[in-house]
């Protein structure tokens, strides 16, 4: 019994699939299904054959089967003359020939497949979670969580950026790229003050300017701040220590402003320096929320240690 008339595999090319017509290969092909149109079988033939006859075998039926075979093997020449007046055409284009799939000759006819169900076409692989979804700031010991649409920053001329929002835009301002959202790390080591209110409150003014104001090259992407509002600070736990925040909503005059947060919280590790993160946020319905700030400082670990978070009206941990 031979196999129905199908898609199968193509025995002389695994990665294309081609026409068996319930007695022998056409010169019929595609790609398999999920990797390219369907091309659509052809036409069942006008002349009846003979049960039982596979490819290579010759069929019985006087002058009207000698006809058929010769009328089929002059078809099969004309087709791979066409074929090689092709492949010929299209020497000088590289693209040409991935494009042009070999034609099987009838001194090469493969096999029929073995089965009559046609080979299911491979299911794309799952995504790979090797990539944990945290960064870290190896110089502090501490990680960050990266939460979706956060990326590990590239091409970025700030320094000890630990992360930021995916894709940039046009500056509103003097040009320049700009990006919805940065999240800075960095110890500080310039100011003899231990104090996290004190460093915090300090550092407000010269965050949203460096931010929203004028950049490393003097200029103002935002058409530089017109006014800011305090709208947060106080206590708050960073990865099990006592820690200080003050957050600012800028104006500016171009583009939605947006706003700048400066928190300070002792290191875990060394001589445990003060460490100090920058959240920058873009207002608008462009910029990621300012939940995120609390859903990232929640976040933040020593490295090494899962169990340790914090956050803003969390326990507070031991200070320096």
């Amino acid at each position: 019994m031979t196999p129905p008339p199908g898609w199968y595999r193509d025995p002389s090319a695994p990665h294309q699939e081609r026409w068996w017509d319930g007695t022998a290969w056409t010169e019929h092909r595609r790609a398999p299904e999920g990797f390219g149109a369907p091309v659509p079988p052809p036409e069942p033939p006008t002349v009846p054959l003979t049960a039982g006859a596979g490819p290579g075998q010759r069929r019985p039926g006087g002058r009207r089967a000698k006809a058929v075979a010769l009328t089929g093997a002059a078809v099969a020449l004309v087709a791979a003359i066409a074929t090689g007046v092709v492949l010929l055409g299209e020497d000088d284009d590289p693209g040409s020939r991935a494009r042009t799939l070999p034609t099987a000759t009838a001194s090469t006819a493969p096999e029929p497949p073995r089965t009559a169900s046609p080979t299911p076409s491979p299911t794309p692989s799952e995504p790979s979670a090797d990539d944990p979804a945290v960064v870290e700031d190896q110089l502090n010991g501490i990680t960050f969580p990266l939460p979706n649409g956060w990326v590990r920053p590239e091409h970025v001329s700030e320094d000890d950026v630990m992360m930021t929002t995916d894709g940039t835009y046009d500056c509103p301002g003097d040009g320049g790229v700009c990006r919805h959202g940065l999240v800075i790390s960095r110890t500080v080591t310039a100011n003899a003050e231990t104090s996290p209110k004190i460093l915090a409150e300090q550092d407000i003014e010269d965050a949203a300017e460096d931010a929203y104001d004028h950049d490393v090259l003097d200029s103002k992407p935002y058409g530089g701040i017109t006014s800011h509002e305090v709208v947060g600070s106080g206590p708050v736990a960073v990865a099990g220590r006592a820690g200080y925040y003050v957050r600012w909503r800028v104006t500016t005059a171009k583009g939605p402003g947006g706003y700048v947060q400066s928190m300070v919280f002792p290191s875990t590790v060394g001589t445990e320096s003060p460490v100090l993160v920058r959240y920058v946020f873009d207002a608008g319905e462009d910029g990621p929320p300012p939940a995120d700030m609390d859903r990232i400082t929640k976040g933040i670990r020593p490295t090494g240690d899962a169990g340790t978070g914090g956050g803003v009206g969390s326990s507070i941990g031991p200070s320096a």
